[in-house]
C-alpha cells in the first residue's frame, strides 16, 4: 500500500538526514490526514489506494500550476522548491499510461457506451475516470477523449 511506503520513506528520510525529501513526504502525510478526517462522515468511503492516489495527484496538479506561476514571474527558486516537492510525489504515484495507451483506451470505452458525438462526452469521460483515473491525467484525457469524439 502507498500509506506503508510513505510511512517508511518518512523513516528513510529522517535517518539520511534528507531533509527536503522529508519536509515534502510529511507534507503529503498531512494532507492525507486531512482527506482521513473528512471522510469520516462519509457514506461510502473508497479504499485506501484510491484516497491516496487522488490526493497525489491534486497536490501534483497544485505543484505543476505553481512551477509554471513561479516561473513566469521570475520566482526561480521557489520553482526549484516545487519541483523538488513535485518530484517526490511523482515518485509515490502509480506509472501513468502513455499516450497511445490512453487513446486505446477511450476507444474501447467509446464504443463499449456508443458514444458517436461531443455530447456523449460525459458517459466517456465518467467510464475512464472509474477505470482508469489512477494512471490517467484526467486533464489530458479531457482533450483526448474531445478529439476522439468530434
Amino acid at each position: 500500500m502507498i500509506r506503508e511506503q510513505l510511512k517508511s520513506a518518512q523513516i528513510e528520510a529522517m535517518k539520511g538526514g534528507d531533509k527536503e525529501r522529508l519536509a515534502a513526504v510529511r507534507l503529503i502525510l498531512a494532507k492525507l490526514k486531512d482527506r482521513d478526517i473528512e471522510l469520516r462522515t462519509a457514506s461510502n468511503v473508497p479504499d485506501d489506494d484510491t484516497v491516496v492516489v487522488d490526493v497525489l495527484q491534486k497536490m501534483a496538479k497544485q505543484r505543476r500550476e505553481s512551477i509554471e506561476m513561479f516561473k513566469s514571474g521570475g520566482r526561480d527558486e521557489l520553482a526549484a522548491k516545487e519541483q523538488v516537492e513535485l518530484a517526490v510525489i511523482d515518485s509515490f504515484l502509480p506509472a501513468q499510461l502513455s499516450e497511445d495507451e490512453t487513446k486505446a483506451a477511450i476507444e474501447a470505452i467509446k464504443a463499449e457506451v456508443g458514444a458517436a458525438s461531443v455530447k456523449d462526452m460525459g458517459r466517456v469521460m465518467a467510464v475512464l475516470k472509474e477505470r482508469h483515473g489512477s494512471v490517467i491525467d484526467m486533464s489530458k484525457a479531457s482533450g483526448l477523449v474531445k478529439a476522439a469524439l468530434a
